[in-house]
């Protein structure tokens, strides 16, 4: 399929930049965009090779890093720390609603549009999803079901050191959290951030995929989703598929899981993007 590939930087939270590509399909095809998760960014593993499988199969594909991902302009090395450090669900609801408006105001997005999100990045979606009456189809990929995500042992730990720190399983590098997402959840989790709640208000068609062997989200969050979905939405489990369907950075080619992942989403989103 005929596409042109154009990067953009956009200002997103607290006056940082979003950066991506649109990858277009020119003629008002149907366009997706994608939404990364945690500690993940646009040109990370798969995310690559599933925006040019959706280019292949006529739908323009928009990719981007969350302002709160950490990656620099080289799009590859996490050398914002203090962006990662203090990024939020809030935050990331914000940069997706400005990549949202700016590939209508230039074109990108012209008719159809679906939503793709993985991991965190999936609940982002499906919070997107219940608000957004434009949007023509979502699928999710190992999403959480949920925000409250630690023990209040590991909170309160949390709190007394102002920080937690994750590693970088790719880089080695021990990355900060500040309590500002601890904060944000108090705050807003009952209600703006409720991803069960916004499951069950999602009246667009929607295809959850989950791994039966996902380390990270257990599969029982895919299946948290589908209830909370109210039998509104298509459940897919991939057997032995991991948190990743097998992809790791840098991926040349695609793992049986992944492929199947693919194929459905491709065929799904081909069903209810017209």
């Amino acid at each position: 399929m005929m596409s042109a590939q154009v990067e953009f930087v956009l200002v997103g939270s607290d006056d940082r930049p979003i950066r991506g590509e649109a990858r277009i399909v020119p003629g008002g095809a149907p366009a997706i965009v994608l939404s990364h998760g945690f500690k993940g960014f646009a040109r990370w593993g798969f995310f690559p090779w599933l925006a040019e499988q959706f280019v292949a199969a006529g739908f323009t594909a928009i990719t981007f890093d969350y302002t709160g991902s950490g990656v620099g302009a080289d799009r590859e090395n996490f050398t914002e720390p203090d962006a990662f450090a203090t990024d939020t669900f809030g935050k990331e609801l914000h940069d997706l609603n400005v990549v949202f408006r700016a590939a209508e105001a230039r074109g990108w997005i012209t008719g159809a549009r679906g939503l793709f999100g993985f991991s965190r990045g999936g609940g982002v979606a499906v919070l997107r999803a219940a608000r957004d009456a434009r949007l023509g189809a979502l699928v999710t990929w190992s999403s959480i079901s949920t925000v409250e995500r630690w023990s209040p042992a590991q909170i309160d730990a949390w709190r007394r050191a102002g920080y937690v720190e994750v590693v970088n399983s790719r880089t080695g590098q021990m990355l900060r959290v500040t309590t500002a997402v601890l904060d944000e959840i108090e705050s807003k989790g009952g209600d703006e951030l409720n991803i069960p709640g916004a499951a069950s208000r999602v009246a667009v068609p929607w295809l959850i995929v989950h791994g039966e062997s996902d380390e990270t989200v257990p599969v029982d969050e895919g299946r948290r989703l589908h209830g909370a979905s109210r039998g509104g939405a298509e459940l897919m489990l991939v057997p032995g598929a991991t948190h990743t369907y097998g992809a790791t950075h840098g991926m040349r080619s695609a793992t049986a899981e992944l492929q199947a992942a693919t194929d459905r989403t491709i065929e799904f989103f081909r069903a209810k993007l017209r």
